[in-house]
């Protein structure tokens, strides 16, 4: 059998608790006149009087009596359904994923500040190059790094920046390095699964002729290496912003706002803790430049 309607069902409902029609509408947050309707059309679809009016009042016919105590529990029990599954969402962590060197120069020295803000929302990172698919139940949020060779339209970006080519003073010293095919002779540090060092010096219109040194590693270990002088890499401004301007490290070759982080969530219907960590994150948006 074809259930009647949800509005139909609520409005009796609410008429049998609260013992009048006027009552039912304050509460349902109606008119009068509408909650009368939504009885009037339950009834004619069951084929029964469901209410008595008796003067001012009202009372329930006999197989309204019993329908009031079905609804009451079949209401009842859809609102520990809801509440159960809203105190899960609200509980469950907001899983974001970002490079690991995002979330270690960038992220983290920030995450402190919005943990203060929302001490009840549980952030969970996976720092990864790969790239994470978005889907329900699963990662949340992504942070994705694109550059003017992947352009991707009118999306604002959380951050904008100058990629550079930085190394270590002790690494560099004494070298020179004004054109961008001098820099085949150093050590390239990259990030794991990548091919940046061939992809600049392609963009620079530098053909290798000779094999690179070249040392892959996941991106927060590229940030300490660069700074120990292990070799040289591409990266945000963002990320040595500080280093650069202390002298801590040189800069060799400088992409002007060429790199961008922007933000990814999966599809649908956002929870309430991710819209508020999405909104916080758009809130520190900024561009770095020289």
């Amino acid at each position: 059998m074809k259930l009647p309607s949800l509005n139909g069902l609520r409005a009796f409902s609410a008429v049998a608790a609260a013992g009048s029609f006027t009552l039912a509408a304050e509460r349902l947050n109606v008119t009068h006149a509408a909650v009368s309707q939504q009885v009037r059309l339950l009834e004619d679809r069951l084929g029964t009087p469901l209410v008595n009016r008796v003067g001012r009042g009202i009372e329930l016919t006999e197989e309204g009596a019993a329908l009031a105590r079905d609804l009451e529990i079949g209401f009842a029990t859809i609102g520990r359904g809801v509440e159960r599954l809203t105190d899960g969402l609200s509980n469950r962590p907001v899983q974001i994923t970002m490079s690991p060197a995002f979330a270690v120069e960038w992220l983290l020295p920030r995450m402190a500040a919005f943990q203060q803000a929302n001490p009840d929302i549980t952030l969970m990172l996976n720092p990864t190059a790969d790239l994470v698919e978005l889907k329900p139940g699963g990662v949340d949020v992504a942070i994705r790094y694109r550059d003017k060779r992947r352009p991707v339209g009118d999306i604002e970006p959380l951050l904008l920046s100058d990629m550079v080519l930085i190394g270590a003073p002790e690494l560099v010293a004494g070298r020179k390095l004004s054109h961008a095919a001098d820099l085949m002779d150093l050590p390239w540090l990259q990030e794991l699964g990548t091919n940046e060092a061939a992809e600049w010096l392609t963009y620079h219109g530098v053909v290798p002729d000779r094999s690179l040194v070249v040392h892959q590693m996941p991106g927060n270990l590229i940030m300490s290496a660069v700074r120990r002088g292990d070799g040289i890499t591409f990266t945000s401004r963002a990320f040595f912003q500080k280093d650069i301007e202390a002298g801590r490290m040189v800069e060799l070759f400088s992409e002007k706002l060429f790199g961008g982080y922007y933000i990814e969530t999966r599809p649908g219907v956002l929870r309430p803790a991710v819209k508020t960590f999405v909104n916080w994150l758009k809130s520190q948006a900024e561009v770095v430049t020289a």
